[in-house]
């Protein structure tokens, strides 16, 4: 058995004499694990950077058997932002989250295509990534949530069905409550940030701690907790972060 694909790498951990085992995401073929012959020596090291688009194949006699991995790098999305923060942060905690969250072998195509997007906006211009990039990554993990069957429900107000004035989610139900309808229980509800409703809204820092706190609160309890695990580290790294940044405005997480 065997593919040949475009994929991004999403983790690789040394295994043995100078080998790794890296994680890749495709999107005809879903999560992929394979053995990388070198991957941890100083050649290919590179290649195996989390974030980065590679071309791959993987190979093994057997379906069930781990396989092994080969790639040459595409585009090293890593490598383009190292020395700026929030972009940084942004693709850790997308390639964490993917990495612990996605089901193997089981083909997400929207949630690829998303992943892309998000890392090429993130690597192709940085300082554009910085700006734009929080709200993407945002939406993005709206998606990953929807995609697995926890999505939200931001359609209508869950109280009058109106579709205006949207400002709240029950984290009960994940649908989303307008302002007049959430009256005296705003104070148990959780704050819907614009950028969720309208794809051309960027939001600010305090939108974006908003959505991370939206997000978080289903990824928690629906996804990670249904396992007793964590949210991934990388993710929890990009929420201090952001707790350091300024109430609006935001470019002092840019590098």
């Amino acid at each position: 058995m065997e593919w040949d694909a475009p994929a991004l790498v999403l983790s690789a951990h040394a295994h043995g004499e100078g080998g790794a085992v890296a994680h890749v995401l495709t999107a005809e073929h879903g999560a992929f694990r394979g053995l990388v012959r070198g991957g941890a020596g100083r050649k290919d090291a590179a290649t195996w950077q989390a974030g980065n688009m590679v071309s791959a194949r993987w190979f093994a006699r057997l379906p069930e058997q781990l396989g092994t991995l080969s790639a040459e790098l595409v585009h090293p999305s890593a490598a383009r932002i190292m020395a700026h923060r929030l972009p940084l942060a942004l693709l850790s905690a997308a390639c964490a989250l993917a990495d612990a969250a996605l089901p193997e072998r089981e083909p997400h195509p929207r949630v690829f295509d998303g992943l892309l997007a998000l890392l090429t906006l993130l690597s192709v211009d940085p300082s554009e990534g910085a700006r734009r990039g929080p709200a993407a990554f945002l939406r993005w993990e709206a998606l990953v949530l929807s995609d697995l069957g926890y999505g939200l429900d931001l359609s209508g107000c869950a109280v009058t069905g109106q579709t205006t004035g949207l400002r709240w989610v029950s984290p009960r139900t994940g649908r989303a409550v307008s302002d007049e309808a959430a009256g005296p229980w705003r104070d148990r509800l959780l704050p819907l940030p614009p950028l969720f409703l309208d794809p051309s809204e960027d939001g600010t820092p305090s939108q974006w701690r908003d959505g991370l706190r939206l997000t978080g609160a289903f990824l928690q309890r629906d996804l990670f907790g249904q396992r007793h695990r964590p949210l991934p580290a990388a993710r929890s790294r990009l929420h201090d972060l952001l707790d350091a940044a300024p109430a609006e405005g935001g470019s002092g997480t840019s590098a």
